[in-house]
């Protein structure tokens, strides 16, 4: 019985984390765009172009308000520097990027 309770609490729990991811970042492997953030050095390029760590480039003056354009500004970074990502790449960086700065619902 003890496992059933366990396993409803579990359940629960990952339906109220997939209640709170926007549809377009459902199933991002998180991993993979934490892993391509590193690899392209996007933190780097952002620290160069703003002043200070980068973290202000992830939310420039309101622009940046919806999870459909986070991940169409990281596909206009994708297409901007001929990084070569496939469309699942783009959109494991961009839910990163929402998972940490952006929090869209």
């Amino acid at each position: 019985m003890r496992n059933l309770y366990l396993f409803g609490f579990t359940f629960t729990l990952m339906a109220i984390a997939v209640a709170q991811t926007p549809k377009i970042f459902e199933g991002a492997d998180l991993k993979l765009g934490e892993k391509l953030i590193a690899e392209n050095r996007c933190t780097e390029c952002h620290a160069s172009k703003v002043v200070g760590d980068g973290s202000a480039m992830y939310k420039p003056m309101g622009r940046v308000n919806s999870a459909g354009i986070l991940r169409g500004m990281v596909e206009q970074c994708n297409t901007e520097l001929n990084m070569g990502l496939f469309p699942e790449e783009v959109t494991a960086i961009a839910a990163v990027l929402n998972r940490d700065y952006y929090r869209f619902k």
